[in-house]
């Protein structure tokens, strides 16, 4: 996978001229919809085929402080997946640094907001999910 980067913008940060702690989140979907791009399943062909994966958890470990201009390197990798829950993990890193790790989790919604059953309804979507999460 190609790590995301993501250069840190003024708007960002708070007064004393540290990134704002909720920026992070932000990030992680920007990494997340990236993710999806580069395994073939951007969110416009999941919503296309019926799919709807909304977030049910966020967890940001903050470990060092980001400011204006730095560039962060994002890295995202499936960590558990069972058919009805996704569940990536996040490293942001400056450098060599860690700055942040994160999860987040998702769940697999048809049009109408019930429960889908990945594997029977998208067999492909499924297998590559596995396959991410077993390597």
């Amino acid at each position: 996978m190609i790590i995301y980067e993501h250069k840190v913008q003024y708007y960002e940060t708070d007064q004393m001229g540290i990134v704002h702690h909720s920026n992070y989140i932000r990030w992680m979907e920007e990494a997340r919809i990236d993710f999806l791009n580069q395994i073939g399943w951007n969110y416009r062909k999941l919503e296309e085929s019926g799919i709807i994966s909304p977030v049910t958890s966020v967890d940001c470990k903050y470990k060092v402080s980001t400011k204006f201009d730095e560039l962060i390197r994002i890295s995202v990798k499936v960590a558990e997946f069972k058919g009805v829950l996704l569940k990536l993990a996040y490293e942001m890193k400056r450098e060599d640094t860690v700055v942040c790790v994160a999860a987040s989790e998702h769940c697999f919604l048809n049009e109408e907001g019930r429960i889908l059953n990945l594997k029977r309804h998208n067999p492909a979507l499924y297998e590559t999910l596995y396959k991410l999460a077993t390597e």
